[in-house]
């Protein structure tokens, strides 16, 4: 069973897909997924909210201590999963690690519990052997692996030697907040310089005058659990920020190749290899990013 995007898409990579028994209510990738039981739902109303107002929503949520994700028990009771894939590195991103434990205790299952929490592009692309090892498929997670880590070399070697262009990844516009964790990391792996970000370092909110001291040549707009089409329409808004002027802006599909810290982070990089250096790194397939400036 996976209660994290990611996780669900590491699973089909390594094969486990008619395994697999349950999904959340967000596991779209790849497609067959949604086949899947769903146990899990967002409990918060975010239903054509602006991008304050989800803000408000989580903040007022996780500061009043309530949970932002529902376990459907009776469906998770019936499925009895022997492995649970989840998370306790974002609670805003899945039922957290603690959460699972509980309803596990309460319902008297043994299922082992896979907490995969990485904070680098590295840690990302280990996460498959984590779940290998846990599932029998560990050779297959260390073929994935292999490749994973060869396409990252293959942009490292294509950008090595030149200009590395000042990037800033805003995951959020309303308040904006900087891409944190592995997003530093992937713009430095695709030649360019990360500004307002740490590799490692989580997401933090960041004021407009502290962006226009960072002076970013490009803006990556990546708002979290946004796909293309809506990226592209609110970061239409930011060319009007007097912040920004002079930079470059595009937006990103963040939920496929950015948010999830699944195989398809490596298609980010190289995505971004080619925002980045264009006549070095080979342009991504259509729908993954859009010029906005």
């Amino acid at each position: 069973m996976s209660l994290l995007p990611s996780a669900t898409e590491i699973a089909f990579e390594l094969g486990l897909g008619d395994s697999l028994v349950g999904v959340t209510h967000e596991c779209d990738y790849p497609p067959e997924a949604t086949t899947k039981t769903v146990v899990s739902a967002s409990t918060l109303p975010t239903a054509g909210a602006d991008a304050a107002e989800v803000d408000r929503l989580v903040a007022s949520s996780i500061g009043d201590g309530e949970p932002i994700y529902r376990l459907d028990v009776d469906r998770f009771s019936a499925l009895q999963p022997d492995v649970i894939l989840t998370q306790d590195l974002c609670r805003v991103c899945a039922v957290p690690t603690g959460d699972v434990e509980e309803a596990l205790d309460t319902l008297g299952c043994s299922a082992e519990v896979v907490s995969l929490d990485p904070s680098t592009v590295d840690e990302v692309i280990d996460s498959l052997v984590a779940v290998g090892r846990a599932t029998g498929t560990e050779a297959r997670a260390t073929a994935a692996v292999a490749g994973l880590r060869a396409r990252v070399d293959t942009v490292r070697a294509a950008t090595s030697g030149l200009d590395r262009p000042r990037a800033f990844a805003l995951e959020w516009s309303d308040p904006p907040f900087n891409g944190g964790h592995w997003v530093p990391e992937m713009i430095e792996c695709a030649g360019g310089t990360a500004v307002l970000g740490s590799t490692g370092a989580p997401s933090r909110r960041v004021a407009w005058d502290e962006i226009a001291a960072a002076r970013p040549e490009l803006v990556v707009f990546m708002p979290c659990g946004y796909g293309l089409a809506e990226a592209a329409a609110e970061g239409r808004r930011l060319l009007e920020r007097p912040e920004l002027e002079g930079a470059g802006v595009v937006a990103v599909d963040a939920s496929a190749y950015f948010s999830r810290p699944g195989p398809r982070l490596v298609d980010g990089i190289e995505l971004l290899g080619w925002v980045l250096h264009p006549d070095a790194v080979a342009p991504p397939a259509a729908g993954r990013v859009e010029k906005l400036r």
